[in-house]
């Protein structure tokens, strides 16, 4: 993985989505697709394009890699998993979103100032 792990974050919309579909399991590209589109209720799609070229800087990166091939008329699919580097950048990044959205709340449960 790179030394420059802070110019990581924020993470991209697509490399997150990438890293939650592979946190729970080792998933092929289509499998990624569709965690993608069911965990964000449809409202986040992903195409093939953007998905192949994540993975790959993801995987420059060192936060994932391939974890082999499907079996039997599934041997063309490439599976792929989180690297421990990985799940470690994508609970951080969980860590910096839940700080933003509660501080977030915060202010917009702050009483504004009246205007006189």
């Amino acid at each position: 993985m790179k030394s420059d792990l802070p110019n990581l974050y924020p993470l991209a919309p697509a490399a997150l989505h990438i890293l939650m579909a592979l946190a729970a399991e080792e998933l092929h590209g289509y499998g990624i697709m569709q965690v993608v589109a069911r965990e964000s209720e449809n409202r986040y799609r992903m195409g093939p394009g953007t998905l192949y070229d994540n993975l790959q800087r993801l995987m420059q990166q060192g936060l994932v890699e391939e974890a082999g091939h499907g079996r039997g008329e599934h041997s063309r699919r490439i599976y792929y998993r989180l690297t421990a580097s990985g799940r470690r950048v994508f609970s951080t990044e969980i860590a910096r979103l839940e700080t933003m959205v509660r501080n977030a709340r915060a202010y917009l449960n702050a009483p504004r100032p009246r205007r006189t």
